[in-house]
């Protein structure tokens, strides 16, 4: 632990050291806040029009405008992070490479996995980081709400953003950890994701086994549940399945990394 703690305290430092994580975080806040109030303007506008129509022909119309909010901000938010994440993942190993301090790493005591999971975990602090100003958004406008629309729709929703955004950080830290060029790391990872993305399409089409096998791979088929404040025990074990995969991969790949330069 004390070694995965040190790995992890390097990284943090590093990330908050770097205008890259300022950039990331600035740029994610901003988009996030415009996408915020624009899909509250529209969805206060609908409602109103709704109680319009309602009065007219004497007939009520409820419009519940805080989930309709949620649901659509975090299917926004999913959307930032495959552009976004790659930027976060591209230096996690191919910087210390192109640096040569990979090499010092290896040679010290600190095994391969406490090295990857420190790691891990600075990545996934600073992406928790992004995430908790986007949170207040949604949770100052639930409160007000009246009435107020049950919470599980909200911890549901940034469950699923928390756990779909992690996948993402473990898949770009083992590509990051195939290549020396942070640029490199950067396209292979979008080119992964996007890859991901396009399965939910390709699952729509398909039939049969092949159909069931990768409607279940699709990222954003299990992230759907999230955004409609269900959690599936199915989706969590995927999404969990998922990191603990990838992280095994880039902890092999530093493996042979290590053997290479011996």
């Amino acid at each position: 632990m004390r070694s995965i703690y040190a790995i992890y305290r390097k990284e943090i430092g590093h990330y908050f050291a770097s205008p890259i994580a300022y950039v990331v975080v600035g740029l994610f806040l901003i988009l996030c806040g415009f996408f915020f109030n624009l899909y509250l303007r529209d969805a206060i506008r609908a409602a109103l029009e709704a109680e319009m129509q309602g009065m007219r022909f004497g007939m009520p119309q409820t419009f519940d405008v805080p989930s309709q909010v949620v649901r659509a901000f975090l299917g926004v938010l999913a959307l930032f992070l495959l552009f976004l994440m790659p930027m976060v993942t591209m230096g996690v190993y191919a910087d210390e490479r192109r640096r040569g301090t990979m090499e010092l790493l290896m040679t010290s005591p600190i095994t391969d996995a406490a090295i990857v999971i420190g790691k891990f975990l600075a990545s996934l602090t600073l992406f928790a980081v992004m995430l908790l100003p986007t949170g207040s958004y949604l949770l100052y406008m639930t409160l007000k709400s009246d009435p107020m629309p049950p919470l599980r729709i909200l911890l549901a929703g940034y469950l699923g953003v928390f756990l779909f955004g992690g996948s993402l950080l473990a898949l770009g830290s083992f590509l990051s950890s195939l290549t020396e060029n942070p640029i490199i790391a950067a396209v292979l990872a979008f080119g992964a994701y996007l890859l991901l993305w396009a399965l939910d399409f390709g699952s729509s089409g398909a039939s049969g086994a092949f159909g069931r096998v990768v409607h279940y791979l699709s990222v954003i088929n299990h992230y759907e549940d999230f955004t409609q404040g269900v959690i599936d025990t199915s989706a969590v074990v995927y999404y969990l399945s998922f990191i603990v995969f990838f992280i095994f991969l880039t902890v092999r790949s530093i493996d042979s990394m290590r053997w290479r330069r011996a």
